[in-house]
C-alpha cells in the first residue's frame, strides 16, 4: 500500500532500557546515553560493540514508561555480552508481522504520535487487525545528519 508497508521481521536480540515518568523526549535522551555507554563497553565484556539501527522507543496506551532499544549486531546476536547496567538488558523479540508508515524530517513526540494515528486510522479503514495499545517509533539517523531523515512508526499485525 502507499501508505504503509508490511514486513516480516525475524526473531532478534534488543538491548533495551525502560525509562519511567519522564516525558518521552527526555525518555529518549536517558535511553540513549544507557544503551550507548552499554555499546561504548559497559558490559560484562568491556566490548565496544557497533551502534546499529533503528532505535526503538515501545510507548504503550496509557502508560508513562519508555522502553528504548538498539538492536543487537548480527555478528553478537548469539551471545550478546551481558549489561553492566543494571537498567539495562537483552531481550529477544519473537518473529512478527508489522505494519511500517515512513515519513521524512526531524521526528518529534508530537510527530510521531501524529503518524501513528495516521497508520491507525489507514489501518482500521482497511480492516487490518493490528494491536492498538501499543506502538513503536524508529528512528534511523544520526541527531547530525540533516537531510533525507529516515523515520517510521510501528504496529504489530494480530
Amino acid at each position: 500500500a502507499k501508505d504503509y508497508e508490511l514486513r516480516q521481521y525475524e526473531t532478534a536480540k534488543w538491548v533495551s532500557t525502560v525509562i519511567r515518568g519522564e516525558t518521552q523526549k527526555e525518555a529518549m535522551r536517558q535511553g540513549f546515553w544507557k544503551l550507548f555507554h552499554y555499546i561504548q563497553g559497559k558490559n560484562e565484556k568491556e566490548m565496544k560493540i557497533d551502534m546499529t539501527v533503528p532505535v526503538t522507543c515501545l510507548l504503550k496506551s496509557g502508560c508513562t514508561d519508555f522502553k528504548i532499544s538498539f538492536f543487537v549486531p548480527f555478528e553478537h546476536q548469539d551471545s550478546p555480552p551481558q549489561p553492566t547496567d543494571s537498567d539495562v538488558f537483552i531481550e529477544e523479540r519473537k518473529a512478527a508481522a508489522i505494519f511500517v508508515r515512513s515519513f521524512g524530517g526531524f521526528a518529534s513526540p508530537e510527530k510521531y504520535a501524529e503518524e501513528a494515528e495516521v497508520l491507525a486510522r489507514v489501518l482500521r479503514n482497511r480492516g487490518q487487525p493490528f494491536h492498538e495499545d501499543f506502538f513503536y517509533t524508529a528512528g534511523y539517523d544520526s541527531p547530525f545528519k540533516l537531510f533525507n531523515r529516515h523515520n517510521e512508526v510501528w504496529y504489530f499485525k494480530k
